[in-house]
């Protein structure tokens, strides 16, 4: 029983990290464009708040609050800003 939980547990922790881990972006570093061109974009496109923008796998990872106003965390190449995938939010 002991194994089993210990089982249970693992795959839960592994799935969370999976879920940020499943997007990747292979550009090299010298053909990115800036954060804040992509902050810009973003805040164009009807973002309401952009609150971070960070590197995670290659990709721009962007918290903030969406042009639907809802809370959103979605990956981005750093050379086209093209949407690589989002996590879903809890409610």
């Amino acid at each position: 029983m002991k194994s089993l939980l210990t089982a249970i547990a693992a795959l839960t922790l592994g799935a969370s990290a999976f879920a940020h881990g499943e997007f990747k972006c292979d550009v090299p570093k010298a053909e990115w464009k800036p954060q804040m061109e992509l902050k810009a974009k973003l805040e164009t496109d009807g973002w309401k708040k952009v609150r971070q923008v960070k590197v995670e796998n290659g990709c721009y990872e962007v918290y903030g609050f969406d042009e639907k106003n809802e809370r959103a965390e979605k990956f981005y190449n750093p050379k086209t800003f093209e949407l690589v995938g989002a996590v879903k939010q809890k409610k």
